[in-house]
């Protein structure tokens, strides 16, 4: 299953309510229809939280994970809170340990991509995405979290291990980076 090539298809919950039963009880083709209709919102969020080199493989790993994880889930939220949840849970922590094995790394192969540099020039336009792109990880996570997938700061400081304060403040910096990013 590739995650960028399959087109959305929006289900009604009786249809998702359906489908999740049915794959709860082994049902492969009733995972697959739920994993077309929810891969667009997971893989722009892997996109957004690591970054598009990583984005395809952290997709697929998620919906591993949730196959093999189907029997944990309760039905007291939607289906797709769950996923999003379980999504959320399996990309920061996999990015942790991407970045404690970075860390090892002096220099290998990606290492000048790895290396920060000036974003755009003065006078070129520069997109929300490669903007978001030029954060920090922890402030990007949050900005992320908070700004465009909705939770709380409470929310957030329970997934990533924070205060609810760090949270907060870790947003203001992104902001305050973002704007100046997309003020040049």
């Amino acid at each position: 299953m590739s995650t960028t090539s399959n087109l959305a298809v929006n289900p009604s919950p009786t249809d998702e309510a359906r489908d999740v039963r049915l794959a709860v009880g082994g049902d492969a083709r009733a995972f697959e229809r739920i994993y077309r209709s929810t891969v667009p919102k997971v893989h722009s969020l892997a996109r957004r939280l690591a970054g598009e080199a990583l984005a395809e493989d952290l997709t697929q790993e998620v919906y591993l994970r949730a196959w093999s994880r189907l029997h944990t889930f309760r039905g007291e939220a939607r289906f797709g809170t769950w996923l999003h949840r379980l999504a959320v849970n399996l990309i920061l922590s996999r990015r942790e340990t991407l970045r404690k094995h970075e860390a090892r790394e002096v220099i290998g192969e990606g290492f000048l991509e790895r290396m920060a540099g000036r974003v755009g020039l003065g006078g070129l336009s520069m997109d929300f995405e490669k903007a978001m792109a030029t954060l920090p990880g922890r402030a990007r996570d949050v900005f992320v979290l908070h700004d465009v997938e909705g939770y709380t700061h409470d929310e957030i400081a329970e997934m990533m291990g924070i205060s609810a304060g760090t949270s907060k403040s870790q947003l203001h910096r992104a902001r305050m980076l973002l704007r100046r990013v997309l003020d040049r």
